[in-house]
């Protein structure tokens, strides 16, 4: 049997390790992280075969995004709130495990100085330590998790526990799994909780500049009938008073058409499905292949793609189509899917851009609406072509 003396300096420089890995974590993460962006690759002359290390564990959110692709929620519920009502009961699990002694396991049979009542004594306050240790790169994790770093964590933690259970094994001591089960499932619940607070959040933001843009919709719209029935009014008017079949006529075709725009005002302020499908680039902010496919309601369309030109991006969108649509949240959508593939955020499908030429998306067009009176397919894109001669 080894020297029990031995194996408390092991257990406690472990612990030691464990206090310090988790108090500069967060430094050693922003340091690696640094190092990877700013640190050039290696020339070499072929490429070699990597060796690959298990005990290194990855730090690079971006690596690890890369290579687990979408996140996938673990414990889907309903909303960010049903998430914090479930991590507080986990916790509180958390706690009566620890406190009913079943977070640990370690033997009863280890005896120091050749008396069981001083090993169990021993095991005891070792087991108290490596639990402490455990516990502490547990709670480090939940604090610095995201909802891209959770392989990350999941892998810290699994090390941990490991480590304790190599360094213990003398006294068979391992953290146990029912225990580990749990803070693993404490760490799956909250990037599930930080993904789901993103989400929306992000759908929030997205509604608020929806309803922004039907406010602004309404508003114009609610002008116009204004403008159109004093305009109306004038015409009614002057119907009245002159006596000129010539002027009579005139005016009688003005009212008509007034009666015909009001019309129009009316149906597109009930019938909020209508509005206009814009097709539009932006080839300096986003190269040549990529197209934003939107719906606006606005009463002028050019408005909205204005707004979207503005300073949040280098450059001036340009205008491929916009169509208006009785329908247009449904073309809205067809066009979508049909493009679905070429997303550039798979992520959020709410992102409206695609790796697509205007050329394509008309080509798609035609076949839902016939033919198109007025498309353009190449962008003009004025202000980019006169930068790019002073682009370093």
């Amino acid at each position: 049997m080894s020297n029990p003396q031995d194996v408390i300096t092991a257990l406690r420089r472990t612990l030691v390790e464990k206090e310090r890995e988790a108090a500069n974590l967060q430094d050693k993460i922003t340091e690696l992280t640094t190092q990877l962006k700013l640190t050039p690759p290696p020339q070499v002359s072929a490429p070699a075969t990597p060796v690959v290390d298990e005990r290194v564990i990855t730090v690079d959110d971006a690596l690890v995004l890369q290579e687990v692709g979408l996140y996938e929620y673990h414990h889907p519920l309903e909303n960010a709130e049903a998430y914090k009502v479930s991590l507080a009961a986990l916790r509180s699990q958390i706690r009566d495990s620890v406190t009913d002694g079943d977070a640990i396991e370690v033997s009863k049979q280890f005896s120091f100085n050749n008396s069981l009542a001083q090993g169990r004594r021993l095991t005891g306050d070792l087991a108290k330590l490596m639990l402490r240790a455990y516990n502490a790169e547990a709670e480090n994790c939940v604090r610095t998790i995201r909802a891209g770093n959770l392989i990350t964590a999941t892998r810290r933690l699994d090390k941990a526990a490991a480590d304790i259970e190599k360094h213990g094994a003398i006294m068979q001591m391992r953290i146990a799994a029912n225990y580990h089960g749990l803070r693993t499932q404490e760490l799956e619940l909250t990037a599930d909780y930080l993904m789901k607070v993103q989400d929306e959040r992000e759908a929030a933001r997205e509604e608020r500049e929806r309803l922004k843009d039907e406010r602004k919709a309404e508003q114009e719209l609610a002008n116009q009938r204004r403008l159109l029935d004093k305009e109306r009014e004038h015409y009614r008017n002057l119907l009245d008073r002159v006596t000129n079949a010539a002027e009579r006529d005139e005016a009688q075709q003005e009212l008509e058409r007034l009666d015909q725009a009001i019309a129009d005002n009316d149906y597109r302020a009930a019938n909020i499905r209508a509005g206009y499908v814009y097709v539009i680039s932006n080839i300096g902010a986003f190269g040549p292949n990529v197209v934003k496919i939107g719906l606006t309601r606005r009463l002028e369309p050019l408005d909205r793609i204005r707004e979207l030109s503005s300073a949040s991006v280098p450059f001036p969108f340009d205008v491929h189509a916009i169509y208006f649509s009785d329908d247009a949240v449904t073309l809205e959508n067809q066009l979508h899917q049909q493009f679905t593939e070429l997303r550039l955020n798979h992520a959020n499908p709410r992102r409206e851009f695609f790796f697509a030429t205007p050329a394509q998306v008309r080509d798609v067009l035609a076949t839902k609406l016939g033919n198109l009176l007025e498309y353009t397919t190449e962008p003009e894109a004025t202000q980019y072509f006169q930068s790019r001669h002073y682009w370093p």
